[in-house]
């Protein structure tokens, strides 16, 4: 009878499993409507930071997470032409949250209080 539980449980953990590796293997985002934007970077004399800022664009929504503390960020939005868009300040590890208005390409850059800087680049679609 023991055999027979373990087996089902086998079976179950296996069910469980299975299609979150195929999501997530195949590009398809659990998350749903949020896109990763991969951070750069750009100038960096220090211990790379990159990881410690996670960023995500949900239709015009733009989320910063930091997950460690770097002191206080500057960070600037632009369009990928260069346009300012948006110039913030941010304690960390705190995070961020933005409407952009208008579609388009957009480049965030981060400024870490020691002058090593960061970016990402992503679109806002409709």
């Amino acid at each position: 009878m023991q055999k027979f539980n373990c087996l089902k449980l086998f079976i179950l953990l296996l069910g469980l499993t299975l299609p979150a590796a195929w999501y997530t293997t195949n590009g398809t985002n659990l998350t749903d409507g949020y896109s990763h934007i991969q951070i750069k970077e750009s100038g960096v004399q220090s211990a790379p930071k990159g990881s410690t800022i996670q960023a995500t664009i949900d239709g015009h929504t733009l989320t910063v997470v930091f997950t460690e503390n770097l002191g206080q960020v500057a960070i600037e939005i632009t369009t990928a032409t260069g346009v300012p868009v948006e110039n913030l300040w941010t304690p960390t590890p705190n995070g961020i949250q933005t409407y952009l208005s208008l579609t388009g390409d957009y480049i965030i850059t981060f400024t870490l209080p020691n002058g090593d800087e960061y970016y990402g680049e992503f679109t806002v679609t409709d």
